[in-house]
């Protein structure tokens, strides 16, 4: 792991804006584009990327992309079937002999949180039964990104979206992802976060080696959709870990373990203080009930973890 701790050295205090070192026109803190640049220095060059419409559709303006691999654009939902697509091609191919294997691509999906939580999700569960050999990389913001933060299948309970403006802001939970993509048995299923760069390391390091579908939930602090400041991004990414909102875990060989465990975890509100989306639990009145119930929530999670 020499070279992976030395490549999370040279990335871990880049600014988003430099990452992957282009002056893409990205959100400044982009908690997603923090985790694909240190995934992509792990997977290097020999990579395809098979990219939903989304945030990172900006990163790739025709005919230049900051990729050394290649990069395919696709529909929100399409992106696990073009991922088909060209992984048989390179199939065939070295079935002909015609590309040697040390020249064969790792196909990688690219999606946010909309397509890999709803409208794509039919067709992951497809290429999952089908034991499509590909990594499947969703960066997780909590929203419909792109086009003004509106909830999605991903928005955690009560908080504020373009679409959940009420009182009590967003009326439903956040689905599962995790489970759902591991009742499908597939190689490998983790999460990460940008923020946490060594598990992240570990776990790409681990898909690099294995084959069949292997997926990969990051999730991505939103300065403009969760409306903080850029630069809290790498802060509210740990404490979205120490307090026990999002869980470091990993699916393999038929087992869950959880790569982190927070000892001595820290009140929920200590991240949700640090968010806009959810302002409207501490002021003008504090909401005690609902503050009550998101703790409860993660207590319970945490109550039944033994690994």
């Amino acid at each position: 792991m020499t070279g992976t701790k030395a490549s999370i050295r040279r990335m871990k205090d880049l600014p988003s804006t430099h990452l992957l070192g282009t002056g893409t026109p990205m959100c400044a803190g982009c908690g997603g584009l923090q985790a694909l640049h240190e995934i992509y220095d792990i997977l290097g060059e020999k990579t395809v990327f098979v990219n939903a419409a989304g945030c990172m559709t900006l990163l790739s303006v025709y005919p230049f992309t900051p990729f050394r691999g290649s990069w395919l654009y696709t529909a929100m939902a399409s992106s696990p079937a073009g991922a088909q697509g060209i992984r048989d091609a390179l199939d065939i191919l070295r079935e002909r002999g015609e590309l040697p294997a040390e020249e064969d691509l790792q196909v990688v999906v690219l999606t946010g949180d909309g397509a890999a939580y709803g409208m794509g999700l039919s067709a992951t569960s497809g290429a999952m039964e089908r034991d499509l050999d590909f990594i499947y990389i969703c960066y997780d913001n909590e929203g419909y990104g792109n086009t003004g933060q509106q909830y999605s299948g991903a928005t955690p309970h009560a908080a504020k979206t373009a679409t959940s403006r009420g009182a009590h802001g967003f009326a439903g939970y956040k689905k599962d992802l995790f489970s759902i993509w591991a009742a499908h048995r597939p190689a490998y299923v983790g999460t990460v976060i940008g923020a946490e760069p060594l598990d992240l390391a570990h776990k790409i390091e681990t898909v690099k080696q294995l084959r069949g579908p292997r997926m990969i939930i990051a999730l991505a602090p939103c300065p403009t959709g969760w409306d903080y400041d850029p630069g809290e991004s790498v802060n509210i990414g740990r404490l979205a870990v120490r307090t026990g909102i999002w869980p470091l875990k990993e699916y393999i060989d038929g087992k869950v373990v959880h790569t982190r465990i927070p000892r001595g975890r820290l009140p929920v509100e200590e991240y949700l203080k640090t968010q806009g989306r959810f302002a409207h639990l501490f002021a003008p009145q504090r909401d005690d009930a609902l503050l009550a119930e998101l703790q409860a929530r993660v207590d319970a999670y945490w109550d039944g973890v033994t690994s």
